[in-house]
């Protein structure tokens, strides 16, 4: 590697393609910046598109191989979607970058314009999510769904659900938000009616520790108040032993005053939407990590061991 060009892995999808033609058009705006070259790279979860999770495994199913292309020093950085990413970091590497995040919530997709029947059938392959729509949308019939974006409206607009749930951030980096919505077919759900995944909307961008090049490139494009936010609602994640794809939802924001502090909301939801906490905290923004924690513990106050099987945080006191 030399400082003229750099290798970009990136997942082969749609969506994190466009998320990697982006990070790559942010460092070719600066003058001095290098060339940035894609290489993409086949993860587990890519190569078992019609494979539910709960046979594949979850844990860094679309990271595990970019980490190692990492390692093996085939590629120089890597830009993953940070709910994606595993709350344990990976030796030798860091999170060098959290760019300005986008719209962290999710939204409800229609099949058509008009409103969804009694007892909707809603697609979502979030266990997340859907212990949600169970708790908060009575009626609901909850049906798993995989697949990258395209697959998954081409489902929906097929008939085979009457709305699904997307990130909002993915369609707006696919440039389908704007469309959909002008149909009449979104319905935005905010912190009222669905806590987003810890860290949704982010992107990371990773590289090796001890690679002083590529971290001052990518450094340029950190976010100071999205990667406070990222950490607090990660550490909360991390405390309460959950992946990625556990029913826990969090998210932290920056609150105006002075001083300026961080707001973490926590969620814990049980699997059929039976049970279901909420808690929120808030701290100083220098020690999202403590606030995160802090959050895990409060929610283990109020009773969420049973609801996730555990009986202590996983943080140190």
């Amino acid at each position: 590697m030399t400082s003229a060009r750099l290798r970009l892995g990136s997942r082969a999808s749609a969506l994190a393609t466009a998320q990697s033609r982006g990070i790559a058009a942010a460092i070719a705006a600066d003058p001095a910046g290098p060339i940035v070259d894609i290489v993409p790279i086949v993860t587990t979860g890519d190569a078992s598109p019609g494979v539910s999770f709960d046979s594949v495994g979850t844990v860094g199913m679309f990271v595990t191989e970019i980490e190692r292309a990492l390692l093996d020093d085939r590629i120089d950085f890597a830009v993953h979607s940070l709910k994606d990413l595993p709350t344990a970091s990976t030796p030798g590497l860091v999170i060098a970058a959290v760019p300005p995040r986008a719209n962290p919530f999710d939204v409800l997709v229609r099949r058509t314009a008009a409103p969804l029947p009694a007892e909707p059938r809603i697609g979502t392959g979030s266990p997340r999510r859907a212990a949600q729509l169970l708790a908060r949308r009575p009626g609901a019939v909850v049906l798993p769904l995989r697949g990258n974006v395209d697959t998954r409206l081409r489902k929906l607009e097929g008939g085979e659900y009457d709305a699904i749930v997307l990130a909002a951030a993915g369609l707006d980096r696919l440039g389908l938000l704007e469309r959909l919505d002008a149909e009449g077919r979104i319905e935005l759900l905010d912190l009222l009616k669905m806590v987003p995944a810890p860290g949704q909307g982010c992107l990371g961008l990773q590289c090796r520790e001890g690679d002083d090049v590529t971290r001052r490139f990518l450094a340029a494009l950190d976010d100071p108040e999205s990667r406070v936010a990222a950490l607090a609602e990660r550490a909360l994640l991390a405390a309460l032993g959950g992946g990625c794809h556990a029913p826990i939802a969090a998210f932290a924001h920056v609150t105006d005053g002075v001083p300026r502090r961080l707001s973490l909301v926590g969620l814990v939801v049980s699997i059929d939407g039976s049970a279901f906490l909420t808690r929120t905290v808030d701290g100083v923004m220098d020690d999202p990590v403590a606030l995160g924690v802090a959050a895990a513990r409060a929610l283990f106050d109020d009773g969420a061991g049973p609801i996730l099987g555990r009986d202590a945080i996983v943080a140190p006191a």
